[in-house]
C-alpha cells in the first residue's frame, strides 16, 4: 500500500490533471500538494508510482498524468466529494417534480447531461409483461418474414425473422393464425411454456417459424419493456481526449445506438447499492476503454427498478459528477414514488 506521502502527492497530481488537462510536472506537485519535499524527492515518489502503474509518462512531456489505476485508488480513498449547494439541489428537484410520469426519466437524463456536460442516461422502469392481442407474418423475400407483434395495450412491434426454409404466403398465415387463436392474451414468457408442450402436435415444417417468431418477439418485447432514455451525447465531442479519436467517437456512438452492452453495464448496477463507478476497461465493454461511467439506482416504493448514469471522460471531475448522479438517482425515486401514490 502507498504512504501517507505517496498518496499526497497522487490526490495532487490526479486533482490538478483533472482541472487543467494537461500532463504535471514535479515543481506542481511540490507547489500545490503542501508537502515540504525535494524535488528529487518527489520525482523518486512519481518514479515508485508509475512502477506500481498510478500514473504514466506521456512521451512528450516531463510530467505525468493519471492511468485507470490511478483513478481508481483516487475514488475509492482519496476523493473528497463537494456537497452540491442549496440553490443546485433547488434546480434540480425543480426539474424533476410535478412532471407527468412520461417525462420525468427524459427530465432527468437532461439533468445529467447538463448538469456534468457529458452524456446523461436513464434506464426507465420495467414495464408489466406485454399481454398478446394478435400475431401477423408478412413475407418480405424467400427467406425472410416480417414479424408484427399487436399488444392488448394497442402498441405494434415489428421484427425482422430469418428463416432456413421459404414458407408460403398460406403457411405464414396458417401459422400466425394458429398463435393469435391458441394465445391472444398471454405474454411471450406464458405462450413459450404453452407451446413447448404443444410444439410436439405441430406439423413440422412450421416448428422452425414457432420458435424463431417465440423468439424474436421475445427480444422485441423486452427491448421495448425497458427503454433507455440518452441525453447530451453529443458533448462527448467537445472532449478533447475523446475527439482526438474520430474511430473510437464513432463506436461509442454505435454503442449508444445499439443499446444493449449498455443495458447490461446499467442493470448491473441496478443491483448495487448506491454509486458505481467504472473507470475505462472496468466495464468490459471497448468503446468505453476511455470512458468511465458513473451509475446509481433508483427506487420505486422502495423497489429498485432502474438506473441513471454519466458516462464521461476518464478525466472528469469525480468529486462533482458522484454527488450530482447520486441526488438525481434519490430525486428520481422520490418523484416516481410520489407519481405511483395517486
Amino acid at each position: 500500500m502507498l504512504d501517507e506521502r505517496a498518496r499526497t502527492l497522487l490526490k495532487t497530481l490526479v486533482e490538478h490533471y483533472i482541472a487543467d488537462g494537461q500532463p504535471v510536472g514535479s515543481r506542481a506537485l511540490s507547489k500545490f500538494s503542501g508537502l515540504d519535499l525535494s524535488p528529487a524527492t518527489i520525482r523518486n515518489v512519481m518514479a515508485d508510482l508509475e512502477e506500481a502503474g498510478f500514473v504514466a509518462s506521456p512521451h512528450t512531456s516531463a510530467g505525468r498524468i493519471p492511468t485507470a489505476r490511478g483513478y481508481r485508488l483516487f475514488v475509492d480513498s482519496l476523493l473528497t466529494v463537494q456537497t452540491l449547494e442549496a440553490s443546485q439541489l433547488g434546480r434540480m428537484e425543480e426539474a424533476l417534480h410535478g412532471r407527468p410520469s412520461s417525462q420525468i426519466i427524459s427530465s432527468a437524463s437532461q439533468l445529467l447531461s447538463s448538469l456534468t456536460h457529458f452524456a446523461g442516461v436513464v434506464i426507465a422502469p420495467r414495464r408489466q409483461a406485454s399481454r398478446i392481442r394478435q400475431i401477423e407474418f408478412l413475407s418480405l423475400s424467400e427467406r425472410r418474414i416480417l414479424l408484427i407483434i399487436v399488444t392488448a395495450d394497442g402498441d405494434v412491434q415489428n421484427r425482422i425473422v430469418s428463416t432456413d426454409k421459404a414458407y408460403t404466403p398460406a403457411e405464414l398465415v396458417s401459422a400466425a393464425n394458429y398463435l393469435t387463436q391458441n394465445f391472444a392474451g398471454l405474454d411471450f414468457e406464458q405462450m413459450r411454456h404453452h407451446l413447448s408442450a404443444e410444439i410436439r402436435q405441430l406439423r413440422e415444417d412450421i416448428k422452425p417459424l414457432m420458435t424463431l417468431a417465440l423468439e424474436a418477439g421475445d427480444a422485441a418485447m423486452s427491448e421495448s419493456a425497458t427503454p433507455y432514455v440518452i441525453s447530451g451525447e453529443r458533448n462527448l465531442l467537445d472532449v478533447e481526449e475523446l475527439s482526438s479519436n474520430m474511430k473510437r467517437l464513432r463506436e461509442l456512438f454505435d454503442l449508444f445506438e445499439q443499446r444493449s452492452s449498455l443495458m447490461r453495464l446499467l442493470d448491473v448496477s441496478n443491483r448495487a447499492e448506491g454509486v458505481q463507478i467504472f473507470i475505462g476497461g472496468e466495464s468490459g465493454i471497448a468503446p468505453l476503454d476511455e470512458c468511465s461511467v458513473v451509475t446509481a439506482p433508483y427506487a420505486v416504493d422502495g423497489q429498485v427498478v432502474g438506473s441513471v448514469g454519466v458516462i464521461g471522460p476518464t478525466r472528469m471531475a469525480y468529486e462533482r459528477v458522484i454527488p450530482i448522479v447520486d441526488i438525481t438517482a434519490r430525486l428520481l425515486s422520490s418523484a416516481l414514488s410520489t407519481k405511483s401514490d395517486h
